[in-house]
């Protein structure tokens, strides 16, 4: 394939260039993943290896985010380590940043408000983790933690960490919610033995679970909205 380096682009459609004049917003998915990577290799320019990283996970940025450094590193031509570390990190900063925003102020009074919390940490996620939202009477989210991480199929969840999270934060409520990788989302018993778990131990302290979510990319289930909580 032969290719234009990027160098030799008129100035305006440099991705770098066109980011300065237009702003970050006027980019496209590959021409930001291609700032990020710097460099193509001998048949590709750039923004033509992020296209085809982007044309193998349907560019899908939550895909995209599941790929392990070794996974890219090793699936495409011109993505060494460092590279693939740039793009992990980058995903991952992305995460976190929407993972804080808004807080503490956001406040959930359905199970969607609660999808919305988690989602950005644990959407593009390969493996299991647990985490919780402690909440104060007016049901505003008051802080997150994670409690646990696992393998691509299972995490455990330790209810004394769970209700000194909640203590310390002197919450009114609770609401959990992990991940199925897999993308099924329907409880196992296990999922449904530590809801009743927490229900109880939490309810003890009298600290409600308000639900628990189960989140696979753009779907959820809740306990709540199932009837499940009662």
């Amino acid at each position: 394939m032969n290719r234009l380096p990027i160098r030799e682009w008129a100035e305006e459609d440099r991705p770098r260039e066109k980011m300065l004049q237009k702003g970050a917003s006027s980019l496209t998915n590959a021409e930001l993943l291609s700032i990020l990577i710097s460099s193509g290799n001998h048949e590709e320019s750039a923004v033509q290896l992020s296209q085809r990283i982007l044309r193998s996970v349907n560019n899908n940025l939550v895909e995209l985010g599941k790929l392990s450094v070794g996974e890219l590193s090793s699936g495409f031509k011109g993505i060494g380590r460092a590279k693939a570390v740039a793009i992990s990190a980058a995903l991952e900063l992305g995460r976190r940043r929407a993972g804080s925003a808004g807080m503490p102020h956001d406040s959930v009074r359905c199970s969607r408000d609660a999808y919305s919390i988690f989602y950005p940490m644990l959407a593009d996620l390969s493996h299991e983790e647990l985490w919780i939202a402690m909440t104060s009477r007016a049901a505003r989210v008051i802080g997150k933690v994670k409690i646990s991480q696992g393998g691509a199929n299972e995490t455990s969840a330790d209810i004394r960490l769970i209700l000194k999270a909640a203590i310390q934060s002197l919450a009114y409520g609770i609401i959990l919610c992990h991940n199925h990788p897999s993308g099924n989302l329907f409880p196992s018993a296990e999922d449904d033995a530590l809801t009743r778990r927490v229900q109880s131990s939490a309810s003890l302290v009298g600290i409600t679970l308000s639900d628990h979510l189960i989140l696979s990319g753009n779907a959820y289930y809740s306990y709540a909205d199932e009837g499940k909580l009662s």
